[in-house]
């Protein structure tokens, strides 16, 4: 079975995610780079989907890369895309484990779980590292990341259903072990009146305690300056559903 493959999800993403508020996740993140002593410049939006984030941070004046491993979402974002001509967004399909980017970054963002999609403690930290490497000093990265907790027991083993502007999905969670949910995504959407296309995706998240990925990020040279609830900025704690890290590089890696 193929995990975490959004190439099939690409068509629904954005009408599944209706809910998300991204003007107000957008200023939230910028708030907590500037916050934390960037205020401007070369931002890396990792994970960046069809790129409904990537096109906010441009109108904060950042100048954005936009990293995905599935090339539908990147075309979706393209295609919607404001800033692409003018430059101030250019999308680049690669893996987060295989980022290479072209020059340094300012500062990075990875949102709306992108980390948790990672199979294991071992790729989160050769992600971590990687961003840290193409990362200039004094740099910010702003993640979030689903906790424990919101894996054993608000998604454990639940389903969800929701409908939306022609889409009907079935979400089915079954929790495994050590931090493990694997979620199946059954999306259905209407062709014609009563008659409906599915379309079946599958994804695996991997969560871990609040202390374990602060121990990565120091490992690939950063300085966790803050742990918060979403979208708040109340420490945060393992009983949270989401948790929002503040990292600053203080140990520069050696660029390939």
């Amino acid at each position: 079975m193929e995990y975490n493959s959004y190439d099939d999800f690409a068509d629904f993403y954005d009408v599944l995610m209706c809910d998300t508020d991204y003007p107000a996740l957008a200023d939230y993140i910028h708030e907590l780079i500037v916050e934390n002593g960037v205020g401007g410049g070369i931002l890396l939006d990792l994970a960046c989907g069809t790129g409904r984030l990537s096109e906010l941070m441009a109108d904060l004046g950042w100048d954005v890369v936009g990293v995905d491993s599935s090339p539908e979402m990147l075309s979706a974002a393209v295609t919607q895309s404001r800033h692409g001509e003018s430059g101030k967004v250019t999308y680049i399909c690669q893996s987060m484990n295989d980022l290479d980017l072209f020059g340094t970054i300012d500062a990075a963002v990875c949102t709306l779980d992108g980390l948790n999609h990672l199979p294991d403690a071992e790729s989160l930290s050769e992600v971590l590292e990687r961003v840290s490497l193409f990362m200039n000093p004094g740099g910010v990265f702003v993640f979030d990341m689903n906790t424990v907790h919101k894996h054993e027991t608000i998604l454990g083993y639940n389903t969800y259903i929701k409908e939306v502007a022609g889409v009907y999905c079935v979400w089915q969670n079954m929790y495994r072990e050590n931090g493990i949910v694997d979620i199946t995504l059954d999306i259905f959407k209407e062709k014609y009146f009563g008659e409906y296309s599915r379309h079946t995706v599958e994804i695996r998240e991997k969560a871990y305690s609040l202390d374990e990925v602060t121990r990565l990020c120091e490992k690939a040279g950063f300085e966790v300056v803050g742990r918060y609830e979403f979208m708040k900025k109340n420490t945060a704690h393992e009983k949270n559903e989401k948790v929002v890290f503040v990292c600053r590089l203080i140990k520069v890696k050696n660029r390939v």
